[in-house]
């Protein structure tokens, strides 16, 4: 039997043909009947994910042609209720608000390779009124949770992100240098709700934190969480092009003084000990300064790119300074069953600005997000709770 439901839906581009950036289209989208390891769900609310707008961008990939299909829909963050279980299904129960765990394709010891909701074949994401899920890409909700639903559609892509991120980069340093010789490690960081949550949780951990942002909106969301703001416009022309930076001396001279007012600042507020862990998911164009800005035994993680992918650096240079690179994606299922946790019982969950979309507003989200008119976590609601 098919299962019909009122979707948002993406096409596939032309085959051999330059990628396009589109947009959604409001359609009846089809779907098999769940299988005994698959529940059906209602998603409840949506939380618009930088993925998503590489969908619609086609870039890196178009995702349609990717997975061999002529049409998805996409959304992997957000809760859901469940409707029906099949036989196999023991994460959740009928009834249950769960997370959707965007785990799309493990491998063999339980890691991502492909993402729900993105790039796992036959998958079908939250921005559709009913779906079917496996039994991994669910985790309960607490019962009687202190915390909303919308904030936990913005936790469960991003903070599990920065859960399983964090576990990684704090481990490698702890096995550099130990608690006993630096209980307070510096832990700074570019990027937006994925970092916020990870310096969050090195608060936790003791570290001193510092996030970098550009508006007077996001710093105060930062001073808000206890973490210490850095304003970016103070060096406002950081953005790394190695083409240019060798061809344009009026952009060379300009990046080098924003560079050397970013690292005088660093050394500052570290007191010449300079970052000892540096969350970057910014991407190329912040990468230089984050390694001049990164101390001896440090180490430079992240789990995706906002603005490039391509880096290049000196091995040799890496190895003297025992710099390590840590890079994750996503997480395995026990590490979101511990982030939920742990969320729950410290409070550990993204705050909202109060705006959620509805979903005849899905388009204007995305050009809200391509205009960069929007928040750190923009929920949507797809159903009624």
């Amino acid at each position: 039997m098919t299962i019909k439901s009122d979707a948002w839906v993406l096409h596939a581009g032309e085959k051999g043909a330059k990628p396009v950036a589109t947009e959604l289209v409001r359609e009846t989208y089809e779907f098999d009947e769940p299988a005994a390891d698959e529940a059906l769900v209602s998603p409840l609310f949506g939380c618009l994910e930088g993925n998503m707008g590489h969908a619609l961008d086609r870039r890196p990939i178009d995702i349609c042609l990717a997975r061999g299909e002529d049409k998805v829909v996409i959304g992997n963050a957000g809760v859901v209720r469940v409707d029906k279980c099949g036989t196999e299904v023991d994460t959740v129960a009928e009834g249950d608000r769960a997370i959707v765990f965007c785990n799309g394709a493990p491998d063999g010891y339980g890691y991502p390779d492909k993402i729900f909701g993105y790039d796992t074949p036959g998958s079908i994401g939250v921005l559709a009124k009913q779906i079917k899920m496996q039994a991994k890409q669910l985790i309960p909700i607490p019962a009687n949770s202190a915390y909303s639903l919308e904030q936990w559609a913005a936790f469960s892509l991003r903070y599990i992100t920065a859960w399983s991120n964090w576990e990684l980069a704090y481990g490698t340093f702890r096995l550099l240098i130990g608690q006993d010789e630096l209980p307070n490690p510096q832990v700074w960081g570019w990027g937006g709700g994925v970092t916020m949550g990870e310096l969050a949780l090195a608060r936790h951990a003791g570290c001193e934190t510092t996030q970098i942002a550009s508006t007077d909106e996001r710093l105060a969301a930062i001073a808000g969480l206890g973490l210490t703001p850095l304003d970016r416009r103070g060096f406002s022309d950081l953005y790394y092009d190695k083409k240019r930076f060798k061809k344009d001396e009026d952009y060379t001279a300009a990046y080098s003084a924003a560079e050397k007012t970013f690292l005088a600042e660093v050394r500052e507020r570290t007191g010449g000990g300079m970052v000892n862990i540096f969350v970057d998911f910014v991407g190329s164009p912040v990468f230089r300064a984050t390694l001049k800005a990164l101390a001896r035994q440090g180490v430079i993680t992240t789990a995706g790119w906002k603005e490039g992918m391509m880096i290049d650096l000196v091995r040799a240079s890496e190895c003297i300074a025992r710099h390590q690179h840590v890079h994750t994606h996503y997480a395995r299922y026990s590490q979101g069953v511990a982030a939920v946790e742990f969320a729950e019982a410290n409070g550990w969950l993204p705050p909202l600005d109060g705006n959620t979309y509805g979903f005849d507003e899905v388009p204007q989200m995305f050009q809200d997000y391509k205009d960069g008119n929007i928040g750190w976590f923009p929920v949507f609601a797809v159903n009624e709770e």
